[in-house]
């Protein structure tokens, strides 16, 4: 199923039989991924007045009841909302769901006892390119990012100077393999977040940031055509699903 998509007076052509999922699905237990200290997500049966929802032991259906917190457990996607003082949706702030985007492969630089991503690095990654996505793959890029227990090792994050550069080239939606944009532990600051969404200024109520996705080995840096959707929960964030499409020619 080949598609031909007019972007900025550019014909492309994408296959869409071929997705490249980068999502982390939500699983019951420890074997998820977990960042900020949270327990485990949880997906059980429901249980009420002697009914358990499960087919197995007697139910017509399964019907299980979900505990998660989508900033911790799941890839998901935010916008402002998630640092404003005035509550905005991300079921209503995101409206378009296809986007030009270039992945690209950063191995973090240390900063004191800390890993970042730098101003330099994106600038050296995308160069004169515009994008309206970028995903960021960080390195090593092992499996085990798709479970692992982030809270207390101090993650790589991006620095207030790499937000903006993003800022500055028109960058609307950031895809990135890590827990936050921003350090663990920053007494509040939040200073990529901020950057980001032009907390500042005007704020950037289109913008979206998504967190936590795994993007495999064998997917190359480049440009895609990235399909960004949303579970439609009305709140800051929500469990998403980004998808690549290879461009068949440019």
């Amino acid at each position: 199923m080949i598609a031909s998509i007019k972007h900025n007076s550019r014909n492309y052509k994408i296959d869409l039989t071929k997705p490249l999922d980068i999502s982390i699905a939500l699983q019951d237990g420890d074997k998820n991924v977990n960042a900020w200290y949270l327990d485990p997500p949880k997906i059980a049966p429901h249980k009420q007045d002697g009914f358990v929802g499960k087919v197995s032991e007697g139910a017509p259906v399964n019907f299980n009841d979900i505990w998660f917190n989508p900033h911790s457990h799941v890839t998901h996607t935010e916008c402002l909302g998630h640092i404003s003082r005035q509550f905005n949706s991300i079921n209503k702030k995101l409206k378009q769901f296809f986007f030009l985007a270039e992945l690209i492969t950063v191995a973090p630089e240390q900063l004191g006892e800390d890993f970042i991503i730098s101003e330099k690095q994106i600038k050296y990654a995308l160069g004169n390119k515009k994008r309206q996505a970028v995903v960021i793959r960080t390195i090593p890029n092992l499996g085990y990012k798709r479970s692992k227990k982030y809270s207390d090792t101090n993650p790589t994050y991006l620095t207030e100077e790499a937000a903006k550069c993003l800022v500055k080239k028109g960058v609307e939606h950031l895809l990135i393999d890590l827990p936050s944009v921003d350090k663990e532990k920053d007494g509040g600051e939040l200073l990529a977040h901020k950057a980001f969404w032009n907390m500042g200024g005007k704020p950037r109520t289109k913008a979206t940031i998504t967190e936590l996705i795994y993007v495999p080995n064998p997917v190359e840096d480049g440009t895609y055509f990235l399909n960004l959707q949303v579970a439609p929960f009305e709140n800051d964030a929500s469990p998403s699903r980004p998808v690549l499409y290879k461009i068949e020619n440019k």
